[in-house]
């Protein structure tokens, strides 16, 4: 998926004073990412600060997604860091459109970027999670994969599992792991799509094996929109002791990040729901689960 909103950069002259644009070498190429960090994280100097990786979505920047979330206010009123990867050529390795061992270590990267944070900033690396939209949330779903020892959960925003990724899973360990899908999704298809990735149901039950929960599934919890809002959320979770998995449904919704200013840019990119406020969502359910 590659679509671009930087009409939403030229809204912004500069990145926020506590955000800062840095870079580190891998595989002998210079990779950059930005930091975030409330202002408590300076009042609070003894404290180590929750961390949440942010992918961006394929075609975009660390800074469009960095701006389309606005994760940083979310970050501000719950206290926790940010990071916004950027990829190779606005992508990531997920293994369809580049080779899933002989592309781009994109897995190395984040842990290269999580190692330099582990050095430059109070880091609670207990409490490290990742989130992205479309080929970031994909990417997201690899590292729950490869990566569980480091990552305590994963929130995926407009993208299933990916059938590279589910190839490749050897991991054993469990990850908290939510799912936000919209059923009207043109560019990222909610009843998945052959060879590339799985429905979100499917993901669901996928991830709901891995951590072994068992017994009925529970009937989903609507959310209605406010008037206007044609969408409606469905919430299904199950799963405890700090490795539940959740689907987010949302009906006629989109491939957008759910809250966030709706846009259109030509692309088929659909109906952004009003009924939640994905960092909002994301961050509770974070906020619930520790390595």
């Amino acid at each position: 998926m590659k679509f671009f909103i930087s009409l939403l950069v030229l809204a912004s002259t500069s990145i926020p004073a506590l955000a800062q644009v840095s870079s580190l070498v891998h595989k002998e190429e210079k990779r950059r990412y930005i930091v975030y960090t409330p202002a408590a994280y300076n009042q609070a100097p003894q404290k180590a600060f929750p961390v949440v990786f942010n992918f961006h979505g394929g075609g975009m920047s660390m800074a469009e997604q960095m701006l389309y979330t606005q994760m940083n206010k979310t970050a501000e009123r719950h206290r926790f860091i940010v990071v916004y990867p950027q990829g190779i050529k606005q992508d990531w390795n997920v293994g369809f459109g580049m080779d899933y061992l002989a592309g781009t270590d994109d897995v190395g990267f984040t842990q290269a970027i999580l190692s330099k944070l582990k050095q430059d900033y109070r880091i609670d690396d207990q409490r490290v999670y990742a989130t992205g939209l479309s080929r970031g949330g994909f990417f997201a779903l690899r590292l729950a994969a490869e990566l569980p020892q480091q990552f305590a959960a994963v929130a995926s925003v407009g993208a299933p599992m990916p059938e590279p990724v589910l190839q490749h899973h050897r991991q054993k360990d469990k990850v908290g792991m939510l799912l936000m899908q919209g059923t009207a999704d043109k560019v990222v298809l909610f009843e998945g799509k052959a060879a590339s990735y799985l429905s979100a149901d499917d993901t669901f039950a996928y991830w709901r094996r891995h951590n072994g929960i068992d017994g009925a599934t529970p009937q989903p919890r609507l959310i209605p929109g406010p008037a206007g809002d044609a969408t409606q959320v469905s919430w299904l979770e199950q799963g405890a002791g700090g490795a539940s998995v959740a689907l987010l449904t949302i009906k006629d919704g989109g491939h957008t990040w759910p809250g966030a200013d709706a846009f259109n840019v030509g692309l088929p990119i659909g109906k952004t729901t009003r009924a939640i406020d994905a960092n909002e969502v994301i961050w509770e359910f974070f906020s619930r689960h520790r390595r």
